[in-house]
């Protein structure tokens, strides 16, 4: 495939790709610096391409094109052909208002239609034969602790714990809060399943959060049950989950929010039973009730408009924020992105490394794969544990083809040396998978040359807890990838760029992201704060939805995501993003990780402080600190044409304070 051959495709795919420069009103965190943008193209490998199900651009193009001419056509036949319906859906596939000029912000989709996610994870596959595949494969802390369920004992397991007939004997029903404060056990997604089938919503909260963090989420959502666990241990740690649970209660408690019943699952390699903390009358062990409860329970059938979960994301006034989710379009769009995002396969083993208590894991270790009917794998352990080669030693025991991580994680081991990557086989691979942040062109390289053997293209996903679902991303096969590029939107998405009047840009930019027209899995509300809600994502630029992220799109139409615009370091008035410095630093070979925050400044009111992680074995001095400093100055000094800046000489600005 020939290079122009291909930006003339992508030319006429995006409507927005023109040969016009767009002038910034700043520099900001919507700029762009070398490590961000790395114009060679990875070509995917023919026979890969050939049997990707977008196996070129032609057809990702067709395809989006109807998805943004024909919504409604094209959602409702996905929906329609893969997923089990009680009743239909009204008339009107989705109605919306994004305008706060307009009304109140309402986004709906599928209304009227009657279903259940729980069932169409586990009970359809099961009815489409795959009852005896392997839906959970569980691998513990210490190497050699595992276990395994098959779709038909999941169904089982739900049912007992509802789970569905637990929850249900003890006054839970259709619209209650249930929170889950686990780790990564098989009980976690169980959990999640028992009250998806029950119409209750579930509130997961991250088992590393405090308990006043568990406390504030327990107050705003006042919950008829809390489901724990006594004990984990991560790496050599053992964390008490059940004593962090106790002094939540109290507090939350204290705040008139009480709990009657704390349903504690007992995680016997980490705590025995006997040494943990317990309350009569409240608490109750979660092998003790289960077992008593049959292991079918009847579906509860509910609109696609009702909620399915809520999951807390931070705020910057401190109060978490309580992002709703509804069943219907949730349940199609992670589902359809997760079949293309990752071009799954029946027979692919799948392993996502984030927990539970983040989107990520609800959408793409728990909805997204089961309702594809995959095989995942469930991590309860440290990435490093025992040692740094502890993810290839997993990915050779399930013989995992496709490994979707964290740019984070990807550093921390690239730091360690590829010798702990290379003693393992890895031969099962062929994709692989970011999520969480922009992932630096260095850090993509090596993924894709060590980890993948420069064979396995790479998901570079963006998205976001509101959002559901992933937004832009590549398609592994169907078109050449960029390192540190997102590359392109999924089928439904509009991405839009606009200067801070609300302008939209065209062709190469940058500027402020936001979405046009709502997708399937776009969260309906603000748990109980509608007004933060249109404030926050639809008051700064009205009739789109402001993502809070900066964003580039180079001359071939690809996007790069460039890190929150309030990410910014205000120096002499002149701002600059966090991510430009931690990307710049990254790119010096002796530098693993870097985090960038400002500090009071007298003078210039904000100064830069930069916390560095070196690569292992290598010292820190005061050599390497000034490389480390002209790194950065000279990344900032090779942002090439600065002619389209409104003020040029910001960056030659930056520059003189960088090693100030």
């Amino acid at each position: 495939m020939a290079d122009m051959g291909f930006r003339n495709v992508i030319a006429s795919m995006d409507p927005l790709a023109t040969s016009r420069k767009i002038p910034l009103l700043n520099a900001t965190a919507i700029g762009e610096s070398p490590d961000t943008q790395d114009d060679h193209l990875i070509i995917p490998d023919h026979l890969f391409s050939s049997r990707a199900r977008i196996s070129s651009h032609d057809q990702y193009l067709e395809m989006y094109n109807r998805s943004i001419d024909d919504p409604s056509g094209f959602w409702s036949d996905i929906a329609a052909s893969e997923f089990f319906w009680k009743q239909k859906w009204d008339q009107k596939v989705y109605s919306e208002n994004l305008d706060v000029r307009k009304g109140e912000i309402k986004i709906e989709w599928f209304k009227g239609g009657i279903t259940n996610i729980c069932y169409n994870c586990l009970d359809r596959n099961i009815e489409a034969g795959l009852g005896e595949k392997v839906a959970l494969y569980w691998e513990g802390n210490e190497p050699g602790f595992d276990s395994s369920l098959t779709y038909t004992h999941l169904l089982n397991k739900v049912c007992q714990v509802i789970l569905a007939s637990f929850l249900k004997a003890n006054g839970v029903r259709k619209g209650d809060a249930v929170v889950i404060y686990m780790p990564m056990l098989m009980e976690l997604p169980i959990a999640m399943l028992a009250c998806a089938r029950i119409g209750a919503i579930h509130s997961v909260v991250f088992g590393g959060f405090s308990s006043e963090s568990l406390a504030q989420r327990i107050i705003d959502c006042k919950p008829k049950i809390v489901i724990t666990c006594n004990a984990v241990k991560r790496g050599s740690k053992v964390i008490h989950l059940k004593d962090i649970v106790d002094v939540a209660l109290t507090d939350s408690a204290q705040n008139g929010v009480s709990v009657a019943t704390c349903l504690t699952y007992e995680n016997e390699s980490a705590l025995k039973r006997e040494s943990t903390k317990w309350k009569e009358g409240r608490d109750i062990w979660w092998q003790d009730a289960v077992s008593t409860y049959p292991t079918t329970c009847t579906v509860e059938w509910v609109d696609a408009e009702d909620p399915l979960f809520l999951l807390y994301t931070s705020g910057s006034t401190g109060k978490p924020k309580g992002v709703l989710h509804t069943t219907g379009g949730y349940m199609v769009y992670t589902a359809t992105t997760f079949k293309y995002a990752f071009d799954y396969k029946l027979t692919d083993v799948y392993w996502c490394t984030a927990d539970c208590g983040w989107i990520t894991g609800h959408s793409y270790v728990t909805y997204g794969p089961l309702l594809n009917g995959a095989s995942v794998v469930v991590f309860e352990g440290a990435p490093n544990y025992p040692d740094p080669g502890r993810c290839w030693d997993i990915v050779d025991k399930y013989k995992v083809t496709i490994f979707y991580t964290a740019p984070t994680l990807v550093r921390s081991l690239m730091r360690e040396g590829n010798e702990h990557v290379t003693r393992y086989s890895r031969k099962s691979l062929r994709v692989l998978g970011s999520v969480g942040e922009p992932i630096n062109p260095s850090a993509w390289r090596w993924f894709f040359d060590v980890v993948g053997e420069s064979r396995c293209p790479i998901s570079d996903t963006w998205w976001q807890t509101e959002t559901g679902g992933f937004m832009i991303t590549p398609l592994p096969g169907a078109w050449p990838q960029k390192p540190g590029s997102a590359t392109f939107p999924f089928f439904g998405v509009q991405p839009i760029l606009v200067d801070e009047k609300g302008n939209e840009l065209k062709g190469e930019c940058s500027g402020y992201l936001c979405l046009k027209s709502s997708w399937p899995s776009a969260f309906r509300t603000l748990y109980n704060d509608q007004e933060r809600y249109e404030t926050t994502y639809f008051k700064p630029f009205p009739g789109y939805y402001f993502t809070g992220d900066g964003c580039t799109r180079d001359k071939d139409g690809y996007y790069w995501l460039t890190g929150r615009v309030d990410d910014v370091i205000n120096v002499s008035g002149h701002r600059i993003g966090t991510a430009e410095v931690e990307s710049a630093l990254v790119s010096h070979p002796q530098c693993a990780e870097a985090a960038v925050v400002g500090i009071e400044h007298e003078v210039k009111g904000q100064g830069i402080y930069a916390f560095v992680t070196l690569v292992d074995g290598v010292s820190y001095s005061e050599e390497l600190r000034k490389s480390l400093i002209l790194t950065v100055r000279n990344q900032l000094d090779e942002l090439g044409d600065t002619s389209t800046l409104a003020d040029p000489d910001v960056v030659h600005h930056l520059i003189s304070l960088a090693d100030r």
